[in-house]
């Protein structure tokens, strides 16, 4: 008889109490997810997160003390073995860009489906990124405005290492998808941000896939 899976371990901070306890509620309802610890301020969140080592930290943006950008922030200057998912009201490109830039693993509406706000928590526990629909619509319909850029033709390999990473698979797993080192994925993607001008992920998978590059899998049921 196999042993039942081990439940993803999540922190909680968000300033408002009763909306904490309503996302505590349906995360738990799951079956799947244990929230371990709550967090009124992003000073507390991030001792928590230090202190416990969640699956995944499920932060709102603005919060007294620390924002959950500085404490995304802080968690990736750490190099804590943490997954990072912004759950927030705001959709302004400001947030999501920093967001992305803080090394967040996705960032998710709260006016999502409650199924929908589950499966980014499993998603961002399994090492994939998650970007809600609504925020990768008008990422591409922003980046379809823009006037075509001029820029190098990527590689087959580094159209592979894009496709993977579209799809949010780590540079460990797409090295593993295709046989690599994590650090010889590292290096593609490099020269991938700087063919297609991008500074994160999220930027070189909206570019590519406005030129035509690869499929927008960023925008489908799958990816969110």
């Amino acid at each position: 008889m196999e042993s039942p899976a081990r439940p993803i371990r999540v922190l909680l901070a968000d300033d408002h109490a009763v909306v904490r306890q309503g996302i505590r509620q349906f995360l738990e309802a799951s079956g799947e997810i244990d929230v371990i610890a709550e967090a009124g301020d992003g000073e507390e969140g991030l001792r928590l997160i230090r202190q416990h080592l969640p699956d995944v930290a499920v932060l709102d943006i603005q919060m007294p003390l620390r924002s959950g950008i500085d404490v995304a922030r802080a968690v990736r200057a750490d190099r804590l073995p943490v997954g990072v998912l912004i759950l927030t009201a705001f959709d302004d490109e400001p947030y999501v860009r920093a967001v992305l830039q803080a090394g967040a693993n996705g960032y998710v509406l709260k006016t999502a489906d409650a199924q929908d706000i589950v499966e980014a928590v499993r998603s961002v526990s399994e090492g994939k990124s998650v970007l809600d629909p609504t925020i990768a619509r008008q990422l591409i319909g922003r980046f379809s405005g823009e006037p075509p850029l001029l820029v190098e033709t990527l590689t087959e390999r580094e159209l592979e290492v894009l496709r993977l990473a579209a799809h949010g698979y780590t540079n460990k797993a797409i090295g593993v998808q295709l046989s690599i080192s994590d650090r010889t994925v590292q290096g593609h993607l490099a020269k991938v941000f700087g063919k297609l001008h991008a500074a994160s992920r999220t930027e070189a998978v909206m570019r590519a896939v406005t030129q035509g590059l690869i499929p927008p899998v960023l925008d489908t049921d799958e990816n969110t």
